[in-house]
Parts: structure tokens; C-alpha cells; sequence
């Protein structure tokens, strides 16, 4: 295994003031969509406002990458890499790319392989790291020891999805959303499909589910295995969320930013890759901003348990049953809960999901604004915790650089150098005649609270070194504060030259490619083709993502298996038998069960 790099928090970034919230709770990294070109449309900034968050994150050593993870066509070549040499130019670290074009560009920046490269198994990372790709982020559907054995095989960084959405098919080979209409995924703008509600049939048109979320799965959280990702060689914990809101950003980030400190500091041959210690006034709590049941998902191998079929949204925190139902008033279960006014609430019904709000309270009965369908014994959640939220959202947030400051002095000149975590110092001093402090207790208690003050800045002053048996003088608190905000400008100053290790992409054209690169692998511009034929690739068929027709194609594949999930695996001796069917309105897909490699398939019929 190739010697482990820096740890790394990587969070979503929507817009400008996200990405600082994020970088203020404690990211080492933040990913931010550029003016286009990401898969993720809705959240699009121009490179103006990412030069401002490059700007600010390079103050504590954290890092931007820019999303450009979709498929090129031909006609986009050009604005793809003018865009790319347009973000380096304003100090982007990396670009995180899908089509391969990228390669044959030249870009003065470093490339990370998006996990929309179905980097699922060691001979496609190794591929990439062969090539010259600096980082890969890994499929979502794979195990710890897949991790192991990755990270033991192959010499590049390792970035894995610790948090959030699952993408049920395999990343970048899925095309259900292409296959339903003109919108697709690995062109950032997927309907979804997976969140619909599916019908599934048996091939005499028996209907075994109606209108159930066969394919959504739960959220991913992987808190509690932190420590293992770490040993198994992860350099990388993402965090999903590029169309989330701030609050999610702060809650969830300064959550993992706990847990990772904590395991790093039981791994002290690992450290950290930014600088600066993060102070917000909430508590973190998962539980409190979106997330649909969060679970480890395969991360110990395939199970069942991983999907809802009633609901593809957020339910939030279980608070008990109702034990008493008297019109719009409801009792709950569970004398801890205390709800107020705004909070949101939903529950299971015959007829699906319902939502209700909390307007107010009567003794220990709790008035909603609708009770529809609820009835005792009905469980109820909490996913709007309306206090918990504005503490979020209101909460000050700071992140601060510790420094040093050491004092010199003698009767005609008094200096202070400050020095910061990272061995930048500055040194500040006033030349003049002093007199030397009658009362030393008095004097050295002025130095240290004079020249400890931190302000606004984004330093913290830990400690002031002072030689308490030497020269003490005389100074004004004036005088003094004058000197601490000159140095610590200074150091900001000094601080702001330093610049994250990034390594500009390198093609190695000695990389040897699949013989067969099939359609699977999404060649849609010529000179992604090119590419794969200078790797030794002996045919190279046109991507799916081009089609026309997905008649008898296969849309999806995924570990995820729909007959596992209902407890009817093959393997394990399924009394129901012959082709199943997902339909939805139009569309209808035959399911295709490989046993031999746990895989499920969406047919397009």
C-alpha cells in the first residue's frame, strides 16, 4: 500500500456562503460546482465567486476542488478546457472530472477520477493511478474489504462517501433517467428515477408491489466506521450535499470534524491536511438535518434492510407512538419529547407518507395544524426540529490558526514575533527609549492580555512567551495593541502565501487500457476515443449516454438486489420464480439476477 497522505474532511459546497460555513466547521476541503459542467446544474457558481472561496479557504491550508464531472460532447471540448485553465488560474487545487477528454488537455492542475468513472474494482484504479491521476473516489456500493484491497493494490489517494445520498447503480454507468426521457445523470441533470414509485409484476402481469420506492435506498452514514476507513487506507471522507443548505453544511460537517479529530488522535502517524481549530456554538446532531435513515449500507458486505419502500424522504428522528388521539390533539408516548411550535412531523399512513406541523401545546396533549389518518399506535417523527434548526442556523461560527507570540525586549527596542502552527512567523517591533516597568506584576499581566487579543483575525494566540527575569518596559495598552495588530497582519499576510501541495496532472502514456472498451464506459467525444487507443484499447464502442433507443439495453447495475431486499434471494432458495418487472407509468424494465456476482440489472423493455 502506498504511504498514506494527509486526512482529509471534504464537504459540499452549493454556493459561495456555504463553502465558508463549511470551511468555518472544520473542512479540510470543500467541493464547489463551477459555471457549468458539473453534475449537479442547480448548483452552479461563476469562477469570480470560487476565487473568492479559494481566497479564503487557502488561509487555514484548505482545498477547493471544482466538479466538472460530466460527459463532453465533441462541440464542448473547447468550453471545457478554456473553463478548466480559467479555474486554475484563480488557484483551484483540482478538477474532478468523468470524461477522460480532460487527459488529453494539457491543464495546468491537478485531476481527480469522480467516482462517475466506476471506480469499483483495483485493476480500474490502478489504471487511473497509472495514468497519472492524483486521487480517485471510489463506487458507493463497496465494501470495506473492496477499500482493503484497493488501497493495497494501488499507489494514489483514496476518496470515499462517508455521508448522504446513495446513488443505487453503479456511478456513471447509470442510465434510467436517459432511458426515461431526455434528462440524464452523467450530464447533471438526472430525474431521479430511483426515488419513483415502481409497480412490480411477474411475467403474467401479477402485481406483487403497487406504487412502493422499489429502488430508493437509504442514506449513507458511516460515522461510526471512521476508524476503520482510516486503517484500510482512506486519505478522503466526503460528504454528499451539493444541493444542500447551509444548516445540513454546518450540522453535518462539525459532526464528522469530531469524529475524525478523535480518531486521529488515537492515530498519531496521521495528522490532519488543514490548519486552524473550529468553534461553533450547537451541538451537532445527525439526527436534525436531512437524512433517509441513514445506515452503513454494504460497507460489511451485501444485506438486506437497505431500502424504504414507503418513502423516498427524510422521516427525521423517531419520538414514540400516539397513545391518544382527541381531534387535532395528539399524545405522544415519550414525556422526554418536547415540541414546539414550528416543528414538522410526519408519519405512515395506509395512503403513504403524511406531514403535519406543531402549532402549539395544551397540557401534554400536542395541537397540530392536521391530524389526518392519525391514529393510537401510529408512529410519529420528528424531521423538522424548528429550535434545533435556528441554533444551526443562527449559531457564530470561527475558525482560528494557533499562534505563538515571544517578546524581546531591551531599554531602546521591543519586538514581538508571532508564529503560527505551521512555522510562519513575523516579526514586529517599536524602536524608541523605554523605561523599564516599576511594577513587573502589572506589566507582564498588560503584555500578555495586550498581545493575546485576537480580534477578528484568524489567529488564536495560545501563548505569550515572555523572559519574566529580563527587561520588562514600560509600554501604553495603545501602544501595545498597535504592535499585536501590525504583527498579526503581518502573519495573515505571510500565512496567505502558503499553498496547498497540489501536483499538476501528468499524462503516462504507458498505462495499458481494457482490450474492449464497451459501451458502458461513456466514449461520446472523439478525443476520448483517442485516448483509450493510445492505452492499447483494441475497440472502443460509442457511449450509451448517446442513444437514441434504450430498448433492450441494460440501464442499470447494482449491488443493490431487489429479491434479497424482499427476502426472496435465489440463493437462498426463493419460491418465486421466473422474470420480474419494474413499472412505472410507461416505462418497464425486466430485472436480471446475477448470483454469481451479486448484481442486480434493469433491462429497458
Amino acid at each position: 500500500m502506498a504511504r498514506q497522505p494527509s486526512i482529509e474532511l471534504l464537504a459540499p459546497a452549493r454556493n459561495e456562503a456555504v463553502a465558508r460555513a463549511a470551511i468555518d466547521c472544520g473542512a479540510d476541503a470543500i467541493y464547489i460546482g463551477g459555471p457549468a459542467l458539473g453534475a449537479r446544474r442547480a448548483a452552479a457558481n461563476s469562477v469570480e465567486e470560487i476565487a473568492r472561496v479559494v481566497e479564503y479557504a487557502h488561509l487555514f491550508g484548505v482545498r477547493v476542488y471544482v466538479t466538472m464531472n460530466t460527459l463532453l460532447y465533441d462541440s464542448e471540448l473547447s468550453e471545457a478546457e478554456h473553463l478548466a485553465r480559467q479555474l486554475a488560474a484563480v488557484g483551484v487545487d483540482a478538477l474532478i472530472v468523468q470524461d477522460v477528454a480532460y487527459l488529453r488537455m494539457g491543464l495546468p492542475i491537478e485531476l481527480h477520477a469522480s467516482t462517475q468513472m466506476f471506480n469499483a474494482t483495483a485493476e480500474q484504479v490502478a489504471f487511473w493511478a497509472e495514468c497519472g491521476l492524483k486521487r480517485v473516489v471510489l463506487e458507493r456500493n463497496l465494501s470495506l474489504s473492496d477499500i482493503r484491497t484497493i488501497a493495497e493494490q494501488c499507489d494514489t489517494e483514496l476518496e470515499v462517501f462517508v455521508h448522504g445520498a446513495i446513488c443505487v447503480g453503479y456511478s456513471g454507468r447509470c442510465f434510467l433517467s436517459r432511458s426515461m426521457g431526455p434528462r440524464s445523470g452523467n450530464r447533471g441533470d438526472c430525474m431521479q428515477g430511483c426515488r419513483l414509485s415502481w409497480d412490480l409484476e411477474d411475467s403474467s402481469g401479477r402485481k406483487l408491489f403497487r406504487e412502493k420506492h422499489l429502488l430508493s435506498v437509504c442514506d449513507m452514514d458511516l460515522s461510526g466506521r471512521i476508524g476503520d476507513l482510516l486503517d484500510a487506507g482512506v486519505c478522503s471522507f466526503k460528504i454528499e450535499g451539493r444541493l444542500k443548505d447551509e444548516a445540513y453544511v454546518r450540522n453535518v460537517v462539525s459532526y464528522y470534524r469530531r469524529v475524525i479529530d478523535h480518531e486521529l488522535s488515537r492515530r498519531p502517524d496521521l495528522q490532519r491536511s488543514s490548519v486552524g481549530v473550529s468553534r461553533v456554538d450547537f451541538e451537532p446532531d445527525l439526527r436534525k438535518t436531512f437524512s433517509r435513515r441513514g445506515g452503513e449500507y454494504f460497507l460489511d458486505g451485501v444485506r438486506r434492510g437497505v431500502a424504504e419502500f414507503d418513502t423516498p424522504k427524510a422521516m427525521g428522528e423517531r419520538l414514540g407512538r400516539v397513545s391518544a388521539v382527541r381531534g387535532s390533539c395528539i399524545k405522544i408516548d415519550n414525556p422526554s419529547v418536547k415540541l414546539v411550535a414550528g416543528d414538522g412531523l410526519c408519519y405512515m399512513t395506509p395512503n403513504g407518507l403524511i406531514g403535519t406541523n406543531v402549532n402549539g401545546s395544551e397540557g401534554d396533549m400536542v395541537v397540530l395544524n392536521r391530524a389526518e389518518g392519525l391514529r393510537v399506535g401510529v408512529e410519529v417523527y420528528r424531521n423538522y426540529d424548528h429550535a434545533a434548526l435556528k441554533a444551526i442556523s443562527r449559531a457564530r461560527l470561527r475558525r482560528a490558526i494557533p499562534c505563538v507570540a515571544e517578546v524581546l525586549a531591551s531599554p531602546d527596542r521591543v519586538s514581538v514575533r508571532y508564529t503560527e502552527c505551521r512555522g510562519v512567523s513575523v516579526e514586529v517591533a517599536v524602536e524608541r527609549p523605554f523605561d523599564e516597568a516599576e511594577n513587573r506584576a502589572f506589566a507582564l499581566r498588560n503584555l500578555r492580555e495586550a498581545l493575546s487579543k485576537s480580534g477578528a483575525t484568524i489567529f488564536d494566540v495560545t501563548e505569550v512567551r515572555i523572559d519574566e527575569e529580563g527587561f520588562l518596559p514600560f509600554m501604553p495598552m495603545g501602544e501595545l495593541s498597535d504592535l499585536r495588530r501590525r504583527g498579526l497582519d503581518m502573519l495573515a499576510a505571510e500565512s496567505a502565501k502558503l499553498m496547498p501541495e497540489c501536483e499538476h496532472f501528468v499524462e503516462n502514456y504507458s498505462a495499458l487500457a481494457p482490450k474492449s472498451i464497451g459501451s458502458e464506459c461513456n466514449v461520446v467525444n472523439r478525443v476520448a476515443e483517442q485516448f483509450y487507443l493510445d492505452h492499447g484499447a483494441e475497440s472502443v464502442a460509442w457511449g450509451k449516454e448517446s442513444a437514441e433507443s434504450f430498448e433492450d439495453e441494460v440501464v442499470m447495475t447494482t449491488r443493490y438486489c431487489l429479491r434479497r431486499e424482499m427476502g426472496e434471494c435465489l440463493k437462498c432458495g426463493s419460491k418465486l420464480r421466473g422474470p420480474l418487472y419494474l413499472v412505472h407509468g410507461m416505462h418497464r424494465y425486466e430485472l436480471q439476477f446475477d448470483c454469481a456476482r451479486c448484481e442486480m440489472k434493469l433491462l429497458c423493455k
